[in-house]
């Protein structure tokens, strides 16, 4: 299939130069199965495969334009007819006001390292097995079973009319999640797990997980949290959504130069966060579904954005760095493989930390829902907890706090508050289920404790 579709991009550069076009060819291929449940119930299973194809045609160096089209490697003709249309495009477009870089590949580059047959084509008889172990013996006529199970392959390939030379990528994937809800009380309580081979998929924390939240919740009683600041721990996935926000409004160059970001170019090499926090692009870790080359061809090596706490420098995508005359960092990719190191704090597991003695109340956020921006350019975002919340009283007992919700700046939740790191780490999965279908993960420390950040809102019940 590889050499299938390498020689189909061939000959459509081909074509492309044969009828004097400048493009560029881009390749999106995914193959998605997802059954999802609801109820204690299978409620859909579905499977898609999509092809798209992106053509960038230019006329001239500053004009260009894109035309995007779902299609078949057996519909030459139309790939034919979506390069004439994208050339046409190109002749009307406003000229852009710098001069792009053409994406020129010195060599041919193929990777297919991340990629586990047995992951991607894992049957239906497999995902539902792997399921009901999740959730065994954990069921009742009030609690019941609900979420996803997604796996799939992906295939990106790119060539262009600049050189001769095509890159090539194919990942699978896999997303869980699992939750369990009380459908008198409406709380809801929530696992999960990322894998990139099959040999990642393993049901038993899942299970170990959901079986101590139950026991938690059904046993502690609720309450309604006063307004004020709480030393507040997060778990791997809110750390993980966290990390997303900042990817987007932190040390992304293009970002900046927009006045969309929480640091300037004066805090490069300042100390801006925690010492306790080091964060990498690391495109070395292969459950990040790493790109080991960027789409411009620049080998894509071990990144450092913030090393304890002092800021190293933004990522530039080639189209942000030819805009604002910076130089591109090698991340003209779908997604970054983000890596931030654990600390000294020995925590494998949540009963570790329910159990670890405490001197202080402490409130445990494992997942933030509703997020969104406030304020970008000072990192202000919020969130509410939900799944699996807990209240740990510094006299040893737990309490079920009802959904509260944090507004907060990214510089404060990272900064100096930080009181310690898990010495473990977990992988989150933050792939989306909406566009072409991009695999995405980061690795954080299963724990954050932040002393001192106040919540915003509480709620009355669940």
């Amino acid at each position: 299939m590889k050499d299938r579709i390498l020689q189909t991009l061939r000959d459509l550069r081909a074509y492309a130069l044969a009828k004097g076009r400048t493009v560029e060819i881009d390749y999106h291929e995914e193959t998605s199965s997802l059954m999802r449940f609801a109820n204690s119930a299978i409620s859909l299973n579905t499977n898609e495969h999509l092809i798209r194809l992106n053509i960038t045609a230019y006329d001239g160096s500053r004009k260009r334009a894109s035309y995007e089209l779902i299609t078949d490697l057996d519909k030459f003709d139309e790939m034919k007819q979506a390069v004439d249309i994208a050339a046409e495009m190109a002749q009307v477009a406003q000229p852009l006001a710098y001069e792009p870089t053409p994406t020129v590949f010195a060599e041919s580059f193929v990777d297919e390292s991340g990629y586990d047959a047995a992951l991607a084509e894992l049957d239906n008889a497999e995902k539902l097995a792997y399921f009901n172990r999740v959730a065994a013996d954990l069921e009742t006529d009030e609690i019941r079973l609900s979420g996803i199970f997604s796996n799939g392959a992906t295939t990106i390939a790119q060539i262009n009319t600049h050189a001769d030379h095509a890159q090539y990528f194919k990942f699978s994937d896999a997303q869980v999640t699992a939750v369990l809800a009380h459908a008198r009380l409406k709380w809801e309580v929530l696992t999960g797990q990322s894998a990139w081979r099959k040999a990642d998929l393993d049901p038993a924390p899942l299970h170990r997980d959901l079986a101590f939240l139950l026991e938690r919740y059904q046993q502690d009683p609720p309450l309604q949290l006063p307004l004020g600041a709480y030393d507040i721990v997060f778990g791997a996935e809110a750390i993980a959504d966290l990390l997303n926000f900042m990817n987007w409004i932190g040390f992304n160059g293009g970002s900046m130069k927009r006045g969309f970001s929480m640091l300037g170019e004066d805090k490069v090499g300042q100390k801006v966060l925690s010492e306790k926090v080091t964060l990498v692009d690391d495109p070395e870790r292969p459950e990040t579904f790493p790109f080991k080359r960027d789409f411009t061809g620049i080998p894509r090596r071990p990144f450092p954005l913030f090393e304890r706490g002092v800021f190293k420098g933004f990522i530039w995508y080639q189209d942000d760095a030819d805009e604002f005359g910076a130089q591109p960092t090698g991340h003209t990719v779908m997604h970054t493989s983000l890596v931030m190191q654990g600390g000294d704090r020995d925590l494998a597991t949540l009963e570790d930390l329910v159990r670890m003695p405490r001197q202080k109340d402490l409130l445990y956020i494992p997942y933030l829902h509703y997020m969104n921006l406030v304020n970008p350019s000072r990192g202000v975002v919020t969130g509410s907890s939900r799944f699996g919340a807990l209240f740990l009283k510094k006299d040893g007992s737990t309490a079920v706090p009802y959904n509260v919700r944090l507004t907060q700046s990214l510089l404060d939740i990272f900064g100096d508050k930080v009181a310690w790191l898990s010495k473990q780490t977990e992988v989150c999965n933050t792939s989306m289920s909406y566009g072409p279908r991009n695999p995405r993960a980061i690795v954080v420390p299963r724990f954050m404790c932040v002393e001192g950040l106040e919540i915003s809102h509480s709620n009355t019940s669940y």
